[in-house]
């Protein structure tokens, strides 16, 4: 049997370059399942991003699935894309083995946490206080690029990898420290700066999007009432549901968020097309 892909329509192109189109997996021409293929929104038109790829139940466990994910890499490879990536759930088991098996590599991960009622107390000797305009510029660029070299050593080139922290934080933080909904906040302990949180705040949750310990204080615990302080504040603004996200790899902040009771939502996982 053939498991090929059928256009279900003119390929879309929008006025910045960006292209999107469903397919739908044929088997023999019957139809067994869909696929939905696009360039990446923040990437643009050199990445491309499998948005939906599903398999009707009777025809799960016979290989559709994996055909299909290689026809859309060329696919992908026809619009003159050099990277391949897909977000997957975290219950979604099959397609985790699907993607690790095709030489996609986990890159990312979202996680969150639902809240309680009370705020968690900081540790004896720890305080928070609100970044100054004095701090706030050295933390930003060194935030920036130590947000590039993260997506530069997971296989993002660098010109986009810059290009996205540049944007990212121009469009998190337009407003610098006084961006509405944001709280970027210094932990001292004995009245020591030992590490820094940026928390973001939008209807439903709170969103920790940055928090580092200064090197020269690791291994003391304050990373954890650095996360303490983010729940604190997400609880004192209402919000009962804390998210992050977390690269592959970061071994220690991985341990942490699982010991604090943060839970995997969603995956992300990219292969190079060469």
């Amino acid at each position: 049997m053939t498991t090929t892909l059928r256009p279900t329509e003119p390929l879309q192109r929008a006025a910045d370059g960006a292209l999107s189109r469903h397919f739908t997996v044929c088997v023999n021409s019957r139809p067994v399942g869909a696929v939905h293929l696009a360039t990446h929104p923040v990437f643009g038109p050199a990445v491309a991003q499998i948005r939906d790829l599903h398999i009707e139940g009777p025809d799960r466990g016979r290989g559709r699935g994996a055909v299909a994910a290689l026809a859309a890499e060329e696919v992908a490879r026809g619009w003159r894309c050099t990277r391949i990536e897909a977000n997957v759930p975290a219950d979604a088991t099959a397609a985790l083995r699907l993607l690790t098996a095709l030489g996609y590599t986990h890159r990312n991960r979202g996680m969150e946490k639902r809240l309680g009622t009370t705020a968690p107390a900081l540790p004896d000797g720890s305080r928070a206080r609100p970044m100054t305009e004095a701090e706030f510029g050295p933390w930003n660029e060194k935030g920036m690029a130590e947000y590039a070299r993260e997506w530069i050593s997971r296989g993002v080139p660098e010109d986009q990898a810059w290009a996205k922290a540049h944007r990212d934080h121009a469009s998190l933080l337009p407003q610098g420290l006084d961006t509405p909904d944001v709280r970027l906040s210094v932990l001292e302990h004995e009245g020591t700066p030992v590490g820094t949180l940026w928390l973001a705040l939008d209807t439903e949750r709170a969103y920790v999007y940055d928090v580092e310990t200064d090197a020269r204080f690791r291994g003391r615990g304050h990373g954890r009432s650095l996360m303490l302080l983010a729940e604190s504040q997400a609880l004192s603004a209402g919000r009962r549901t804390i998210g992050l996200n977390v690269f592959a790899g970061n071994t220690p902040a991985e341990r942490l968020y699982d010991s604090l009771g943060y839970r995997t939502v969603g995956y992300v996982m990219y292969k190079p097309l060469l």
